[in-house]
């Protein structure tokens, strides 16, 4: 800290210079048209803040009325600088300009107040939210696809030949309900949407989380491969 204070940015030291030079042009302009006394130096201090309040507003977010403001503060520091500099007659100030130094007061307090009030734009880009988990309805399964066991048959006196084993018959298709199904196909959509592809059967599967056969019969019904 104490080698920054040894070492004085010029930058700042020429920020300095230029705002008591304009500050004074201000101040000689107001005066010369007709504001005297401490409203001659209140003149400067209103440009300088409403200048100020536009830049910050321009840091935060660059929207259309900052850059009015900032444009008009701007101006009025860059319009006192040359009308001070000899091309104008401070003794004989035209009817003009002292009706535009005389309404700046209310100019200036109107800016300032839209540009602290108005919300402030968006420039951030969102990030994309993230794929919204569905609750998954509570279905009770029960499974069909077990036979029955019988029970054993006392042993013949004699071996007879065994019999010949009876063909295993086709798991029967489970029933889906519909709410299973809508809740599959809202998944698929928005698989699609994120992704632009079609969702398979196995990554519908995985997304389930329930039997294989239920899964097979939900992606046979939605047509998934």
């Amino acid at each position: 800290m104490y080698r920054t204070l040894r070492r004085p940015d010029a930058v700042l030291v020429q920020a300095v210079i230029a705002g008591a030079l304009s500050f004074a042009h201000l101040h000689d302009l107001a005066a010369a048209a007709g504001q005297s006394g401490w409203k001659a130096w209140a003149y400067p201090i209103s440009v300088d803040l409403l200048l100020v309040a536009a830049w910050r507003r321009l840091r935060v977010g660059r929207d259309g009325a900052s850059w009015t403001w900032f444009a008009i503060a701007l101006a009025a520091s860059l319009g006192a600088n040359i009308a001070t500099a000899g091309l104008l007659d401070l003794d004989h100030v035209p009817a003009w300009l002292r009706i535009v130094v005389a309404g700046w007061p209310a100019l200036a307090f109107l800016g300032g107040t839209l540009l602290v009030h108005t919300p402030t734009p968006r420039t951030a880009t969102e990030a994309p939210s993230a794929e919204p988990e569905l609750a998954v309805p509570e279905v009770e399964l029960h499974r069909t696809d077990t036979a029955p066991v019988s029970a054993p048959a006392s042993a013949p006196a004699e071996l007879a030949p065994a019999p010949a084993k009876p063909p295993t018959p086709a798991a029967p298709v489970p029933t889906v309900p519909v709410a299973l199904i809508d809740h599959a196909r809202s998944i698929a959509e928005t698989h699609r949407k994120t992704t632009g592809e079609p969702i398979t059967a196995d990554a519908l599967t995985a997304r389930l989380g329930l039997p294989a056969p239920t899964c097979q019969a939900i992606a046979a019904q939605l047509g998934l491969t």
